[in-house]
């Protein structure tokens, strides 16, 4: 079957990586699967004339609304994966929440990451409660053993031993609902108190606008740091050599950089949001912070505590194993895509 998965590309984000791990899982199925992104199209007419030129069967989408949006109406059938926004930002917007409230009426099924978000789903449109499957992200981290993190360092601008020092690494797009700022000005504090506490920010710059709010900041701070997109194999590299990994999103669906961090076995402290909440469990499998304060307070316990960094190191892994297996969602796609195959014979 030739399948259409609609997404937002933007390098190295959560969505674009789950996009991509998805488009294998289909195409290990026996399927051909064209990942396009979703900003490309301006218009369903756009939608029906790159289907009709492909000869498309069916198609998916990774977002209710950015890419859901485009898909009803063309007589394929389709599936949807939430994004995360769609459930917790979008759904407050009332001309967006009806939009997705129709598409998900025409869609096969729907993927939510946890059944929280399933649950917030349910709650918002009672008529797809039949349709909505949780399946988590599957995880597999790859980091490039020739990395040189002494190297990484100096283009960080840290130039102190690596054995005395404490990164953090936030991992995030730079857009507003990562909130990569909420913690500079309190990790800052604490840097000048204590020069081996480092804050790295990693991530592609996403909204212009933001991004030079970001730099100007970040270059005004001291101890904090701010270095542009790496590969995936690179930034898991960096995640493994690092102290602890930080979230502070205002709004998350699931964090892969979370998972991946536990994959890695590195600790991670997390804002306490609902999305975090769903998979750090608090002092079991990481670390929740409602406020800068609390974080730099539960950052210093950890530096301090070396059992406790054991066991959440350990209970993070195990978690990600029993229940983040890449082969589980393997075959969860592989199923899903049967559905739709069946419907576009009918």
């Amino acid at each position: 079957m030739r399948l259409l998965f609609l997404a937002v590309l933007r390098r190295h984000t959560g969505n674009a990586i789950t996009a991509q791990r998805v488009r294998d899982h289909l195409e290990a199925a026996g399927h051909v699967c064209i990942l396009k992104n979703a900003l490309d199209f301006e218009s369903p007419s756009e939608i029906s004339n790159f289907i009709k030129a492909e000869s498309l069967e069916a198609a998916m989408a990774l977002h209710l609304y950015r890419g859901g949006r485009l898909l009803p109406g063309h007589g394929i059938p389709f599936g949807i994966i939430f994004g995360g926004t769609d459930l917790n930002e979008d759904v407050k917007q009332g001309e967006k929440n009806k939009v997705m409230g129709k598409v998900l009426e025409e869609a096969r099924f729907a993927v939510a990451f946890t059944e929280s978000m399933k649950e917030t789903a349910q709650r918002q449109w009672p008529h797809a409660k039949d349709k909505i499957y949780v399946q988590s992200q599957g995880i597999a981290t790859v980091p490039n053993a020739t990395f040189n993190w002494n190297t990484f360092l100096q283009r960080s601008e840290i130039n102190q031993s690596a054995d005395s020092l404490h990164v953090f690494l936030l991992i995030c797009g730079l857009r507003q609902v990562k909130d990569p700022l909420y913690l500079v000005d309190a990790f800052s504090e604490w840097h000048q108190e204590e020069p081996s506490v480092y804050m790295v920010i990693v991530g592609p710059e996403v909204d212009p606008v933001f991004t030079r709010e970001v730099k100007a900041k970040v270059k005004r701070t001291p101890g904090v740091r701010l270095i542009g997109e790496m590969t995936r194999e690179d930034l898991h590299a960096v995640v493994k050599n690092c102290f602890a990994v930080v979230n502070s999103s205002v709004s998350e669906g699931m964090s892969a950089a979370i998972l991946e961090a536990m994959d890695l076995e590195v600790p991670v402290l997390a804002r306490n949001i609902p999305g975090n909440a769903a998979v750090v469990k608090h002092e079991v499998t990481g670390l929740l912070f409602s406020d800068p304060q609390e974080f730099v307070r539960l950052a210093k316990r950890l530096g301090g505590d070396p059992a406790l960094e054991k066991q959440i190191v350990a209970n993070g892994r195990e978690y990600v194993r029993m229940y983040h297996s890449w082969q589980v969602e393997r075959n969860t796609y592989g199923h899903l895509v049967r559905m739709l195959e069946g419907s576009s014979e009918d």
